[in-house]
């Protein structure tokens, strides 16, 4: 999943929004995009109609469901998939296969170059003290990473900030590795905003540090849990600033550094990683539509990524949104209905590591002059549906939280201002669609496993998994009845 999750404070209620004329009149005059029908279906309040069509889908999913069987295969079968890899390939032949034997309309590949780098055999790591007795700690090397070049032995500095380490005289990081220790805020009640709040460490850290002269950048896992699963995640580099190895420690690990840095300032930290960034590999998006019976010109797209890091299976991140967004279009066709609207599911590729996939379908949906109502991204895990994140004008905001009503007796009723999804914000500026919303599950448990060896499929639930397409098959066929 990735990188910062944003807007999560953004919970003043559809209520407020409702309460806020100015906001909803400079929406009016926001200029129509490009492909805009002159005439377009204005959002209804829900009826007894609506209620029934949303229990077929539900009913659909609980009895029938395809997804959880789908997402067994593409875990144990290919298993991790990181941009540029064989496994990545294999997952692309596998969507377009799977969208063609569910009998939509229309799947096809959209080309995209990726980034392909490689982990490599060997990842170790271990703090040592005196007489050069050492404990070896839980690493992996963080997705990006250049490689230690052999062993790399040196000091320990630990600091809580990236600002700290701007702050530090010369000689106490030159030389040394950098450990960031910053935990998540357990204070706070979504765990997003905790990550958020946490993972500049990891994508920055490396820079900070090699600014400073440092040898390497050691960075707490992106969890509260406490235990001994490293965490990996994007880091950055600066083309003006020298490249240093970064890497996760475990939690139980950094807190076992840091107890020993108290004790002995002048340890030592040993690291190896041999990873290697190869060049760029093609690869693509898959793409499977259904086309609008009544108006095939606008466009509602659901998707995931089907990249995933490679420590694991990749189940929750984001399996799960994959198969969640083809399942979506399967419930509505299984369940008999022919959206008004054309549906698209769309499995992107390199969410993890560049958001390729994304940045390309927003260029070519921009290069065909394409028209948005909306789009929904599945990318925080399969877990029990809360409902949905909306990124849009407050009127728009307040029409989807008509339908909040129709979603309760599946306890996922929860429409406010929040964070779409990584893969589908490029489509704000190419297209400016009315909506972009992110499928928001239940997300307590979803960073302990996240970027991690744990994210396998036997962590998965079957009625979670099932219950969530079914609520994104239904504000899909919301969507495609009513436009926005």
């Amino acid at each position: 999943m990735s990188i910062m999750l944003k807007n999560m404070l953004l919970g003043a209620g559809a209520a407020l929004l409702l309460a806020a004329p100015a906001a909803q009149a400079q929406a009016r005059k926001k200029a129509k995009p490009a492909g805009k029908p002159a005439v377009y279906a204005t959002a209804a309040r829900p009826d007894r109609t609506d209620s029934l069509a949303m229990r077929r889908l539900f009913d659909e999913a609980l009895l029938r469901g395809e997804s959880y069987e789908n997402l067994r295969y593409l875990t144990g079968t290919i298993g991790p998939r990181l941009s540029g890899s064989p496994q990545a390939q294999q997952a692309v032949e596998w969507g377009k296969a799977t969208m063609e034997k569910a009998g939509f309309d229309r799947v096809y590949l959209q080309e995209v170059m990726v980034p392909h780098w490689v982990r490599g055999g060997k990842e170790r790591g271990e703090i040592v003290g005196n007489k050069d007795k050492g404990i070896k700690v839980p690493v992996c090397a963080l997705g990006g990473s250049v490689g230690t070049g052999g062993k790399l032995k040196a000091g320990v500095v630990e600091v809580h900030s990236l600002e700290e380490v701007k702050n530090l005289p010369d000689e106490a990081v030159k030389g040394k590795f950098v450990f960031y220790n910053r935990p998540f805020n357990d204070a706070l009640i979504e765990p997003g905003s905790a990550y958020g709040g946490a993972v500049d460490q990891r994508a920055m850290g490396a820079i900070e540090a090699a600014k400073r002269g440092a040898v390497g950048a050691l960075v707490r896992s992106m969890t509260s849990s406490r235990d001994d699963f490293p965490h990996t995640g994007t880091m950055r580099y600066n083309e003006t600033v020298p490249k240093v190895p970064g890497a996760a420690l475990s939690t139980n690990a950094a807190d076992r550094l840091s107890l020993l840095l108290k004790a002995n300032p002048e340890l030592q930290f040993e690291l190896e990683m041999e990873c290697t960034t190869l060049p760029d590999e093609k690869s693509y998006n898959v793409v499977g539509e259904i086309k609008g019976s009544k108006f095939p010109n606008e466009i509602i797209t659901v998707g995931g990524h089907l990249d995933s890091w490679d420590l694991a299976q990749g189940a929750h991140d984001d399996g799960t949104g994959c198969v969640q967004s083809m399942e979506a279009l399967r419930l509505l066709r299984a369940a008999g209905f022919k959206p008004e609207r054309t549906i698209r599911a769309v499995l992107f590729m390199n969410e993890e590591n560049g958001n390729r996939g994304g940045i390309e379908y927003a260029r070519l949906a921009q290069q065909n002059k394409e028209f948005h109502v909306a789009a929904i991204e599945s990318d925080g895990g399969g877990f029990t549906p809360r409902g949905f994140t909306l990124e849009a004008e407050p009127a728009t905001v307040a029409k989807i939280a008509r339908w909040a009503p129709l979603f309760r007796p599946y306890h996922a009723a929860d429409m406010l201002p929040g964070h779409s999804g990584t893969d589908i914000e490029p489509l704000e500026a190419a297209v400016h669609p009315k909506a972009l919303i992110g499928y928001k599950c239940d997300s307590q448990r979803y960073f302990d496993i996240h970027h991690t060896a744990a994210d396998t499929f036997d962590k998965v639930n079957r009625r979670e998994l099932e219950l969530g397409g079914a609520g994104m098959a239904s504000l899909i066929y919301l969507l495609s009845k009513y436009g926005l």
